[in-house]
This record gives C-alpha cells, sequence and structure tokens, in this order.
C-alpha cells in the first residue's frame, strides 16, 4: 500500500503540513484583505467628504460645489450635500442600483444627525430601511453652517474586491499545494529511495544473500547508513561463515566420535546428540517397549542423573545395563556465566572394556591351568625318578616318557601363544603360492584317514571344481584344515560323518568341515574362536589328546591374514559346520 509507504507518509506528512500553514495563513489575509478594504474605502469616502466640506465652505456658487463635487467623488457612490434640514443636493452615480437617499432617510439614523448636532464625523455600514442593499456612509460636518456632507456607495462593491483579493489567495494557496505536494513527493522519493534499497538488501540477507550490496546514491547520512549497512552485510557473511565452519567441524567431531554425545538443556529437551548417542536412545526405546517420535522422551537414568548433577553442579557418572551391553554415562554442567543451563553427558559403551576385561582373567586363569598340570606331572614324575620310586629300567622309562610329553606339551603351548601374539599383532608372515585344490585336498584328507579309521569315522571329500586353484600360504591352510579337521574328529563319536566339500566361485573358494558329532551350545557359539575355547563343557578334550584351546583362535587369524572369512554353525547334539572363505587371487593384498 501506498500510504503504509515511507514515500507516502513523508508526502502526506509535507502535504498536510503545507495545507495546515496556507489555509491558517489564507484565514488570516483574508480577514486582513476585508478589514483593509473596509477601511480604505472608509478612508477613500472620508476623504471625498473632506474635500466637498471644504468646498461648501469655501465657495458659495453651488453650481461649482456640484461640478466639482462630480468630479471628486467616486462614480460608484452617491454624495449628499445637507446645507440645511431642508436644503439638501444629491449627486449622481454610475451604480444604477444604489438609489437617492432623502434628508429624511439620512436624518432618520442618530448616528448620522448627530454629525450635524455634534459636529462629528461618522463612518458605518448601513441598512437604511428604504434599501434592501447595505451601504456604506461617511459624515463630515460643515464648521460655518449647520449642515453636513454625506457620502455613501453600496458595500457591494468592498464584497467584490475583497472577492478577488480571495480568488488571487486561493489561487496562490492552490498552486502552493501544487508544488508543495511536487516538492514533497520529490523529496520523499529522494530520501527514502535509499531506504527502500536497504530494504531490499535487508531482505536479501534475511534469505541468506550474503553478497547483497546497497549503491551508496548520497554522501549524507544516508550515504553512511548504507555504508554501515554494506560493512553490516560482510561482517553477517564473515560470521556466518565462521559459525557454519565451527557448526560443520563440531558436526564432523560428533559424528565420527565412538562415544554418544548428548546436550540437554535444564528442560530435559535434547538439544545436540551424534549417531551413537541416538543407538543408545533407539536401544532403550526397545527395551522399555517405547515407540521412538519427533518428540524424544529422555532415558529416566538420564532424566535423574540430570536432576542430580543441576542440584550437585558438579561432574557425576553411571552405567547402565541395556540390551546386553554396559554403556557408563559421564554427565557434566554447561554454565551461562554462573547459571547452569544445561549438561552435556557423554555414553561410552563399555562391553568390550568389560568382555576385554574378563577375557583377559579367562586368559590367565586358563594358562594357568593349562601349565600347572603338565608342570605337577613334571615335578611328580621328576620326583619319583630322583626318589627311586621307579626301580625298574622300564618303569624309568615310562616316567621319562610321560616327562617329555608333557614338556612337548609345554612347548606347544607356548609356540602356539607366540604365533597367536605374531598374528594379532599383524607379523605374520605368509609365503604365498599357487595351490592346486584337488591334490592339496586329497593330500590332507589322506592324513587323517588313519585317526578316523582309529574312531571308526567316515571321513569324506566332496569338490564341485576339482581343476581350481587358489593363491595362498599352503602351509598355513593346511594348518587351518588340520585344526578344524582334527577338531571335527576329535568331537564325533563312533559311525559318525565328518565330510569335507569345497565350491569355487567367481573370486574365492569356499571349504566346509562338518560333522555330526556332539555339537555347540547356542551359548557359547559366539565364543568358539576365542583362546582356550577348549575349556567349554560341550567341547572337552577326550583323554589322551593334546591339545592346547589355541587352534580355533590360530585359524580364524590364518584365514583372515588371508583376507578371507571364517564362521561356524552348530546345533547341540546334531553336529557342527565350520566354513571358510579363501580369496582365488589375494597376490597384491
Amino acid at each position: 500500500m501506498f500510504w503504509r509507504s515511507v514515500v507516502g507518509k513523508l508526502w502526506f506528512t509535507f502535504l498536510l503540513l503545507v495545507s495546515v500553514v496556507l489555509t491558517m495563513l489564507s484565514f488570516l489575509l483574508l480577514q486582513f484583505f476585508e478589514n483593509f478594504h473596509v477601511v480604505e474605502a472608509e478612508n477613500d469616502l472620508m476623504q471625498t467628504a473632506t474635500k466637498v466640506s471644504a468646498l461648501v465652505e469655501q465657495y458659495d456658487d453651488r453650481d461649482l460645489i456640484h461640478e466639482m463635487s462630480e468630479r471628486i467623488k467616486d462614480p460608484t457612490s452617491r454624495i449628499v450635500i445637507l446645507f440645511k434640514e431642508q436644503d439638501f443636493w444629491v449627486s449622481e452615480s454610475d451604480d444604477k442600483q444604489l438609489l437617492e437617499l432623502s434628508a429624511e432617510e439620512i436624518l432618520a439614523e442618530e448616528d448620522l444627525l448627530e454629525v450635524m448636532n455634534s459636529k462629528i464625523e461618522v463612518k458605518k455600514q448601513q441598512q437604511l430601511m428604504s434599501n434592501e442593499d447595505a451601504i456604506m456612509i461617511v459624515g463630515k460636518p460643515l464648521n460655518k453652517e449647520k449642515g453636513a456632507v454625506y457620502v455613501y456607495q453600496s458595500l457591494d462593491i468592498v464584497k467584490k474586491t475583497t472577492q478577488h483579493t480571495t480568488r488571487i489567495i486561493l489561487i496562490a494557496a492552490g498552486i502552493a499545494i501544487i508544488l508543495t505536494t511536487i516538492f514533497a513527493f520529490f523529496l520523499s522519493t529522494r530520501i527514502t529511495a535509499p531506504l527502500i534499497k536497504m530494504r531490499e538488501g535487508a531482505i536479501e540477507l534475511a534469505k541468506g544473500e550474503f553478497n547483497t550490496k546497497v549503491p551508496i546514491l548520497t554522501h549524507d547520512e544516508i550515504g553512511e547508513l548504507a555504508m554501515a549497512f554494506n560493512r553490516m552485510g560482510r561482517q553477517l557473511k564473515f560470521h556466518i561463515n565462521a559459525l557454519r565452519q565451527e557448526k560443520e567441524q563440531l558436526y564432523s567431531i560428533l559424528s565420527s566420535m565412538v562415544d554418544g554425545v548428548l546436550t540437554l538443556n535444564r528442560k530435559a529437551q535434547i538439544v545436540v546428540s551424534n549417531p551413537p548417542a541416538q543407538k543408545f536412545l533407539q536401544d532403550w526405546y526397545y527395551e522399555h517397549n517405547i515407540e521412538s517420535s519427533k518428540e524424544q522422551v529422555l532415558p529416566d537414568e538420564l532424566s535423574e542423573l540430570l536432576k542430580a548433577v543441576i542440584s550437585s553442579e558438579s561432574e557425576m557418572s553411571r552405567e547402565v545395563y541395556i540390551q546386553g551391553r554396559n554403556w557408563v554415562i559421564i554427565m557434566s554442567p554447561l554454565y551461562d556465566q554462573s547459571y547452569v543451563r544445561g549438561v552435556v553427558a557423554v555414553i561410552r559403551d563399555m562391553t568390550e572394556e568389560r568382555q576385554m576385561d574378563k577375557l583377559r582373567e579367562d586368559f590367565i586363569a586358563n594358562v594357568s591351568h593349562e601349565l600347572r598340570t603338565p608342570i605337577s606331572l613334571l615335578q611328580g614324575y621328576s620326583e619319583a625318578i630322583v626318589d627311586d620310586i621307579a626301580e625298574s629300567k622300564e618303569e624309568k622309562n615310562e616316567l621319562a616318557q610321560i616327562i617329555n610329553d608333557e614338556s612337548l606339551r609345554i612347548g606347544r603351548l607356548v609356540n602356539e601363544l607366540l604365533d597367536l601374539a605374531r598374528m594379532k599383532a599383524g607379523h605374520i608372515q605368509l609365503n604365498k603360492e599357487k595351490i592346486e585344490i584337488e591334490p592339496f585336498l586329497e593330500r590332507i584328507v589322506k592324513k587323517f584317514n588313519g585317526p578316523a579309521s582309529e574312531k571308526d569315522i567316515h571321513l569324506d571329500l566332496k569338490m564341485n571344481d576339482p581343476n581350481t586353484y587358489f593363491i595362498a600360504d599352503p602351509d598355513r591352510i593346511e594348518q587351518v584344515l588340520t585344526n578344524l579337521i582334527d577338531n571335527a574328529l576329535n568331537h564325533t563319536q563312533s559311525n559318525g560323518t565328518v565330510m569335507i566339500n569345497q565350491e569355487s566361485f567367481d573370486t574365492y573358494v569356499q571349504i566346509y568341515i562338518t560333522d555330526n558329532g556332539s555339537g555347540i551350545s547356542q551359548e557359547d557359539l559366539a565364543f568358539v574362536f576365542e583362546r582356550f575355547y577348549k575349556a567349554d563343557k560341550s567341547r572337552k578334550r577326550t583323554k589322551g589328546k593334546k591339545g592346547t584351546g589355541l587352534g580355533l583362535a590360530i585359524a580364524k587369524n590364518i584365514v583372515e591374514a588371508h583376507d578371507g572369512v571364517i564362521s561356524v554353525q552348530s546345533k547341540l547334539g546334531e553336529g557342527t559346520s565350520f566354513t571358510f572363505q579363501i580369496p582365488i587371487n589375494s597376490e597384491n593384498k
């Protein structure tokens, strides 16, 4: 709307101000000129009356007086000379509407009568009874005789003059208003043009266009305002870019963090969160049967910890257990000067650390257990030899053989521990070469035919593509197959079956070792590749077996060193199936 714009408001203000001033000035001028014309007309009439009275007093010739009076007076006025009450003369007039007044009509007015009686001058506007129009009349007394000179004219003459003056004033006022309108519009447009540009620039800034510049059209305060606006735009662009960079940097940091981060205000509303924190919340919602929504519900543990941190204004921590995982929550207050405006919570998944602690303890216990038995046997049998408990040579040889076997068992345990440690550290050495799958698998299976026959276990080999080959370290792959086949034979009962199946694909070779033995429980299935897994009751070593419980762990590390994958499937009492994949060509790995 034009009237709501700055141009309209300034234009209307200027126009209203000038109109009010011109109206007041015109009113005062009209009053002044109206009074001025009346006074001037009265003075003119009185001056004529004075001249006529001087003629009457100076000359006795009435014809001369009459002639001179006609010449002196205004053509639109009339002169009445009263020599005596009944002796009077009335002049002619060009105004046909101006009636002749008789002496009786003039002397009927007390003010006019006083001119003759009191010898005073009179100026007045009169509405005579015999005349519908008002007249202006003045009276001048004669000093020598009891008479007077009256000069009068119609007020219409004064009104016409006043109307003419009024017309001129109104025309001048109208012209002044028109000029003021043009000037006000021009001035307001010139003043507001930079403001309009700045408004457009401000709208662009609000839309995020920080490169917008306002043209500097003048060098006054408005020009300085435009320069300040452009400077503000540059500063806004700089600060917004800085804030955006900081926000992106903070987002990248939060997104790349392993720990979850939540920022909460005093109303327990989530302000900032990262993916690990969202994972924690989703797990909590799932465990408590809460549907996630846009307005996220804060877990009770976090709410209680939030209240405690705000009240104590100190850092606090708490550990919770959700969906089988251990979470440690560390919450610290955020200050707005001296006022706690919220908290930041770091949510750390400690499940692996807790498992590693447990595995470390189990590892120490298992190593101690594995070493304690052979060491005890070594100590016991060596003492028996030293104390000559074994008298015959055969008994001593038998004890020495047991000592030798147990020392070899300790050596195998230590070597396998060192081998596993090197693999974990990435120091495994692989001597890769081309391996033809058929002779390689047949040789390994042939090696286990004897032990399988002794246990009355059927050992079967199937290959869907016997002519294929792959690049790998043959000794290490043989070690994997040996561990898996030996493991299957050890946990398969008589009349059981152990199957070795091979399949070839475009990029990898896949080998299955399947038995129908005792199987593995679901609780223990996830830990079969951990060190010393043989301690599991469902996979105990049968009497006389020399396993150390490290075979599956070593097999997994060897397969992963070849960029392969190993997995297991099992049902308790039904059997177990180990599967591993080796890339066909891993020379560049």
